[in-house]
């Protein structure tokens, strides 16, 4: 793929009252320019949070060695609610204002939320099995957070099984919708079917510790950072499929992709 012409430098674009407020190339430009910066942040914190939490942070007298878990647990189950909501908004605003550039957003951000789902899903299990002494329990939170996992998929899936970008922007957002409203219903539902009839075991929980506290920290800001550069990479390339046949990429790019 040939280097970017100068056409799509900001310096060279059209003045911001010609273009909507939010339009693909206007986007590509700065998803390109901020990609660096947060993958570097990224790095960066990860790596301080990783040493404080396997360095610093003194072994646990209950948990033991198990509580070190919680550095990617925890920031995973936080960003996948949080990519979760903010998807869902995206999507949402954009059917609403007919923005095809947020109904991008939403599918670049999905298949990252998914991960995360993923990561806590797994690092739950593998945190619980030594703690409860289960794989899994139908908590309130890992109930709630296999929901979260299934929505993510689900929205992958209607995104890349249909050919028309608008249908599956309309299909994927609505789906989206349902899930923001049923997630809360869900986890309160579960909740309190486990006060009245199960005996779920507490959730888990990392010790109380500044230490910690501080690992955990710089590990979400870390993972956040990964979340972003992630996002703004796979940004890009949903720009340049959906605007294949625009002038710009034609020009700036040489052939179709």
């Amino acid at each position: 793929m040939p280097a970017l012409s100068s056409t799509l430098s900001s310096d060279e674009s059209p003045p911001l009252a010609a273009w909507s407020k939010a339009t693909p190339q206007r986007g590509y430009v700065h998803a390109r320019r901020l990609f660096p910066w947060f993958a570097c942040a990224a790095a960066v914190l990860c790596s301080i949070g990783l040493f404080v939490g396997l360095a610093v942070a003194q072994t646990d007298p209950h948990q033991h060695e198990h509580y070190r878990i919680a550095f990617i647990h925890t920031p995973s189950v936080w960003l996948s609610v949080a990519i979760y909501f903010f998807t869902a908004g995206a999507a949402a605003y954009g059917l609403l204002r007919r923005q095809r550039f947020l109904s991008m957003i939403a599918s670049a951000l999905a298949p990252t939320g998914a991960l995360f789902a993923f990561l806590a899903l797994w690092t739950g299990s593998l945190w619980g099995k030594p703690i409860w002494g289960a794989w899994w329990v139908w908590e309130a939170r890992l109930t709630a957070e296999l929901l979260v996992l299934f929505l993510f998929l689900g929205y992958v899936a209607l995104q890349e099984g249909i050919d028309d970008t608008r249908r599956a922007d309309r299909a994927s957002g609505l789906l989206a919708l349902v899930g923001a409203f049923g997630l809360p219903l869900l986890y309160f539902s579960v909740f309190r079917w486990s006060a009245m009839y199960g005996s779920a075991p507490q959730g888990l929980s990392a010790p109380e510790n500044p230490a910690i506290a501080a690992g955990i920290l710089l590990m979400s800001l870390g993972l956040l950072a990964y979340a972003i550069a992630a996002t703004l990479a796979r940004l890009r390339n949903v720009i340049l499929k959906r605007e294949r046949n625009s002038e710009w990429v034609v020009q700036n790019f040489g052939a179709r992709p």
